[in-house]
């Protein structure tokens, strides 16, 4: 599997999540009103309460190998009116909710066309003052004959922009990329949504360079990694495992290097909804329902007959993997190993760690209960470490998940009711490399 490929299966996903919600038909009221993430709407949309914000901005960090140069794709949803109309004879023709003509039917309904605008590649030298790029797709009319109609799909055209621009940041070149929807002012919800920009991320690409996770950056990025900031997306590297070439900017709060699970069928679309509980729910449904979902959308239809056709193997496949939680890279510490042939769920496994006695390097240093840390929050995605940040802590615990991940339990140093919070184990608790041992 290519990188790319890798990368625009887990974009596609991101696009379409939310576009259509079990089960699948146009009268459930929660797919009456479109929900995604990455929506754009016009401006003033969002003051007016009809719409959402105009913009995603994204800040990232290249780490310069020669001469970088960047690439950007913007990838978004556009709405498309699909109108039934029934031939009423003469060569006239009259809007129905629903065309019927044999076993097959069509509702009227607002599906979505796909589009990809690429720009670059820019030089980062050259960004000191910003380009701004139109996003411009056309509106358009198609006509589609069936059995009994017709069916009139209608687009609004989108306008919008792309800036990008960089600065220097030490031996780092901080990018600043924006997508905004330009379109006029819209009247009310539906007029907001039909201009509006649907599903919006970007992917970027380097060449001459690599960029620098904001997840996990390296020591020597950390600061410029908390100087970078983000509006309603975030970046994260994305391809194989250990490429620095390829960044998803997304809507949807991810991890670097994220992947589709190979036991995944298809797409659902459902809102991070598990496989396997939306697969027996669609099994569930009656023929009537089914056909509803059918009529309402082609992409709703592909769901439906694959999961009639799931195979037995298939079905079983969604049930789950128990992946080996000790196979990963392995980190410098001083936690006991579970004795070999003791599963981590296994009972006996618990006698092996001490979270109150174990330890973990961080820089050269022994670092377990009552040590004295400085915490530089950076990993989670919660705003309230932020007001952690540079604060004094004492160690209470050290700790290791089933996935190998370590974590070191700690109470402000300041804090009043630090001794409660350690006598009823009420921690805070942050990464290994987000802890600076401090002198006792």
């Amino acid at each position: 599997m290519s990188a790319n490929y890798q990368v625009r299966a887990v974009a596609d996903a991101v696009l379409y999540e939310g576009y259509l919600l079990y089960p699948y038909r146009a009268n459930s009221r929660k797919n009456q009103s479109r929900w995604q993430f990455g929506v754009l709407g016009p401006p003033g949309a969002e003051a007016a309460g009809i719409g959402e914000n105009d913009t995603l901005s994204a800040q990232l960090l290249v780490q310069p190998h020669g001469q970088p140069a960047v690439s950007v794709v913007v990838r978004f949803l556009q709405l498309q009116h699909r109108a039934a109309e029934r031939d009423v004879g003469g060569g006239r023709y009259e809007p129905v909710d629903e065309l019927v003509a044999g076993p097959r039917s069509w509702l009227s309904w607002d599906e979505a066309v796909e589009r990809e605008i690429s720009f670059g590649p820019f030089d980062p030298a050259e960004l000191e003052a910003a380009q701004t790029h139109p996003i411009v797709v056309a509106s358009g009319t198609d006509i589609e004959t069936v059995d009994g109609g017709r069916l009139v799909r209608t687009r609004r055209e989108l306008r919008g922009e792309l800036s990008i621009a960089a600065e220097q940041d030490g031996a780092l070149a901080r990018l600043t990329v924006t997508a905004r929807n330009t379109a006029g002012p819209a009247a009310d919800k539906d007029e907001a949504i039909a201009v509006s920009l649907i599903g919006t991320h970007l992917i970027a690409e380097v060449t001459g360079g690599e960029f620098v996770s904001l997840l996990e950056p390296p020591p020597s990025a950390l600061k410029a990694a908390a100087r970078c900031h983000q509006h309603r997306c975030f970046p994260v590297l994305a391809g194989s495992p250990g490429m620095h070439d390829l960044m998803l900017v997304s809507p949807i709060i991810l991890y670097d290097y994220p992947e589709i699970a190979e036991q995944s069928e298809g797409a659902l679309y459902d809102a991070c909804e598990i496989d396997e509980i939306l697969t027996l729910r669609i099994m569930t449904m009656t023929d009537e329902e089914k056909a509803e979902a059918r009529a309402t959308d082609a992409r709703a239809a592909e769901i439906i007959d694959r999961c009639d056709s799931m195979s037995p193997e298939a079905m079983l496949n969604l049930h789950g993997a128990l992946r080996n939680p000790h196979a990963m890279t392995e980190r410098p510490g001083l936690i006991p190993e579970i004795p070999e042939g003791v599963d981590w769920w296994d009972p006996l496994a618990d006698n092996a760690v001490n979270p109150e006695i174990d330890a973990v390097l961080v820089n050269g240093v022994r670092v377990s209960r009552g040590s004295r840390v400085r915490l530089h929050p950076s990993r989670r995605a919660d705003a309230q470490d932020l007001f952690f940040a540079d604060r004094i802590a004492l160690v209470t615990s050290v700790h290791e998940d089933v996935d190998g991940d370590q974590h070191v339990g700690v109470v402000l140093e300041d804090d009043p009711a630090a001794d409660l919070h350690d006598w009823y184990g009420r921690y805070l608790y942050f990464a290994p490399d987000e802890v600076e041992p401090l002198a006792q």
